[in-house]
């Protein structure tokens, strides 16, 4: 089995979080350092910062067996880590009864829709930027949204030694606009804005794909129906 996977069905992280771990140099197996693709036999010790890791035994019947799919708003101040030394953790602010993850992320200054998983396994099927899973935002910004301004944003912006990918933009208010992106760079709405003069002040993520905030509350969450959940996975070549 892959190390990241082992490390992910141990509960200890996403398999995306196990590949940050393992690339810091984090992990060994049977004393020796391992990097990205390295694989655990049966007998090996995995250790994670010196740590033994166990994978989970499971036995439980097909029905529990089933993947727990949320959808959050969250709230402004919330951290989308599973770090729970992390104050303000998006763990345990949704206390859920079973380990679960938060696939990708949402600034802890931005609030709105992410959803999050007890799958670790398609975590980075749905975060790969070829599945194209788009993501909109409704952003306010503190200078009047210009025709350039919208023609530079949906180009995309030099950001941290890349440019960014072309996305659909549009004006929502004199001080507002809309944003479909199918990349997730780090802060990357943000970013994108400052590289043009602006700063954002609240940015609310409104939908993923086919899944949309909808009603939901700053705080509420609810679970993704099938028909949801279907939708969201039909860029993924495997189920």
């Amino acid at each position: 089995m892959r190390v990241n996977k082992y490390i992910s069905e141990a509960g200890l992280c996403s398999r995306r979080e196990a590949d940050e771990l393992l690339l810091a140099g984090r992990v060994t197996i049977n004393g020796e350092v391992v990097s990205t693709g390295a694989k655990a036999l049966e007998g090996d010790e995995v250790r994670v910062d010196g740590e033994v890791v166990k994978a989970r035994i499971l036995a439980i019947t097909p029905s529990a067996k089933k993947a727990v799919y949320i959808a959050l708003n969250k709230p402004e101040g919330i951290t989308c880590t599973t770090d729970q030394s992390v104050d303000g953790n998006i763990v345990d602010f949704v206390d859920y009864p079973q380990r679960i993850f938060p696939i990708g992320r949402l600034d802890k200054e931005s609030e709105g829709l992410i959803l999050l998983t007890s799958n670790g396994d398609i975590v980075n099927e749905i975060l790969r930027a070829e599945n194209h899973h788009e993501k909109e935002h409704l952003v306010a910004v503190n200078k009047a949204v210009t025709d350039e301004f919208l023609a530079g944003m949906a180009k995309g912006a030099r950001i941290e030694g890349q440019m960014t990918q072309r996305c659909r933009v549009r004006r929502i208010a004199r001080f507002g606009f809309g944003i479909v992106q199918t990349q997730g760079l780090n802060r990357q709405i943000r970013l994108m804005a400052a590289a043009f003069g602006d700063c954002i002040t609240p940015l609310r993520r409104v939908r993923i794909d086919n899944i949309e905030l909808g009603h939901l509350k700053p705080g509420q969450w609810r679970n993704l129906p099938d028909v949801e959940l279907k939708g969201l996975l039909a860029n993924r070549t495997q189920w």
